[in-house]
């Protein structure tokens, strides 16, 4: 019977990954994103048909079972140039600067100041700018130049910790690799993380689901090929900071409070972990008030140093403002109103302007329940990251892998339909398909959390390990 269920967990794998490649390898920029999404609808089915067979496959085979499933499905994301992105470019671009000892803070790429360090790929000229996603520049009098750099007027909006990403993988690029390196790197990275949610749920008592299904949540998701891999995004390195932040900083929270540090430091968005990497510190109990400011500094205090440490060296080697293009992209992506996307699901029951303000009382009351709470770290930065996404409803796909990891370290399934919601509002191609995507994932949590307190009540679990 073993044998039966990894064997048919193995087919399942196979079936995702040829998927996977049929749904990378034919896609583009220019490409059907309608044929793209049905495919990629397709990869999502598959995941999850997988993970459920996993779950009754015996530790070691389950464990093999991710591990070789990792690294296939991460591979799949290295068959085609970013597909659905251009972000990569920027990050190419940024590592080049810095190669020369220049701030990548200081100058957009459309500045001729550093018009000696282009490239006829980055920035071609004459017909090849017809070509889409192409965006004009000055290369001066009497030339026709662009860039596939997108908002090339605007300073970089990335952290330090992602700007020397960057330029380290810039250091060991051979000339001309364009962004296949930083592809690699993502596709290290994914492969890294899914090693150390297998070893950490492995050694962890109480998982809610056998830990090779749990990692496999990451390991296998149609998410991390595409976007941490085949997109190369640098939330990658984010993610797995947070995910060794979260796994020890019930241990060793000065560790801990570093580790998420340079999190944030490389994206903002981990920022969202921190209460859960405090929960249970305003929870009733014997601790006094002073134990309890100590213990929150014991991590505030080393993720707030880590920061400022990776900001350092910028500050003193820029002179434009190190925070370069964020404000203006959260005003352009509508963070600052009911523009655009954001705030999907609470316009549908609210007036618009007061939107913003909604979600940041519901954020808020989210971290305090979970500073009261007493759980696990990792459970507290899903709620709060989770509900996160629900009231901001960003129009990104890949800023949810940190979704799927904590996913991953959680193992409460249903929160995995935000990183589809992402997904459908990114790739398609009807402007309200976010906003439905977003409202069937926020059922999906509510169904699942009912769920498990039934579940609770009958001293059952809603998916048995088989």
């Amino acid at each position: 019977m073993n044998r039966c269920r990894a064997a048919g967990t193995a087919v399942l794998l196979l079936a995702l990954v040829c998927v996977l490649a049929r749904t990378i390898g034919s896609a583009s920029l220019t490409g059907d994103r309608a044929d793209l999404l049905r495919w990629y609808a397709l990869s999502w089915a598959l995941f999850a048909a997988a993970v459920w067979t996993l779950r009754g496959v015996p530790g070691r085979q389950g464990a093999f079972l991710v591990i070789a499933g990792a690294a296939a499905v991460a591979a799949t994301g290295l068959l085609a140039p970013p597909a659905t992105s251009t972000d990569s470019y920027r990050y190419v671009w940024d590592g080049r600067v810095q190669e020369t000892g220049v701030s990548p803070y200081d100058h957009a790429p459309a500045d001729l100041a550093l018009a000696r360090l282009r490239d006829r790929w980055l920035f071609p000229e004459g017909s090849g700018c017809d070509a889409p996603y192409r965006y004009p520049v000055d290369s001066g009098p009497g030339v026709r130049s662009c860039t596939r750099i997108n908002r090339p007027a605007v300073h970089t909006i990335y952290p330090p910790l992602a700007e020397t990403y960057f330029w380290v993988v810039h250091r060991l690029s051979p000339e001309g690799s364009r962004s296949r390196p930083l592809q690699i790197g993502g596709a290290l990275l994914a492969f890294g993380t899914s090693l150390v949610l297998l070893t950490a749920l492995r050694r962890r008592a109480g998982t809610r689901l056998p830990a090779p299904a749990q990692a496999a949540c990451w390991a296998w998701c149609p998410a991390v090929p595409l976007e941490a891999v085949n997109n190369a995004h640098v939330d990658a390195l984010g993610v797995l900071l947070t995910v060794v932040a979260l796994t020890i900083v019930s241990r060793h929270r000065t560790g801990g409070g570093m580790l998420l540090g340079a999190a944030i430091a490389v994206k903002f968005l981990p920022a969202l972990a921190v209460p859960g990497a405090l929960s249970g510190l305003l929870a009733a109990g014997p601790l006094s008030v002073r134990r309890r400011a100590l213990g929150a500094l014991a991590v505030l205090g080393p993720a707030a140093l880590v920061v400022a440490l990776a900001y350092l060296p910028f500050v003193l080697a820029s002179r434009a403002s190190v925070l370069g293009y964020l404000s203006g992209y959260l005003d352009e992506e509508g963070y600052d109103d009911t523009g655009g996307g954001r705030y999907a699901l609470l316009r549908l029951v609210l007036p618009g302007s007061w939107a913003l303000p909604a979600a940041l009382v519901v954020l808020a009351i989210a971290a305090v329940l979970v500073l009261r709470g007493t759980g696990r770290p990792w459970s507290g930065a899903l709620v709060v990251t989770g509900i996160a996404f629900l009231v901001f409803t960003p129009g990104y796909s890949w800023y949810a892998l940190l979704v799927v990891a904590l996913v991953a370290l959680d193992g409460r399934w249903e929160w995995l339909g935000i990183p589809a919601a992402g997904a459908a509002a990114y790739l398609g191609a009807q402007p309200h398909a976010g906003t439905a995507a977003y409202a069937a994932a926020a059922l999906a949590v509510a169904a699942g959390s009912v769920a498990r307190m039934r579940s609770r009540t009958r001293g059952t679990y809603p998916l048995p390990s088989g």
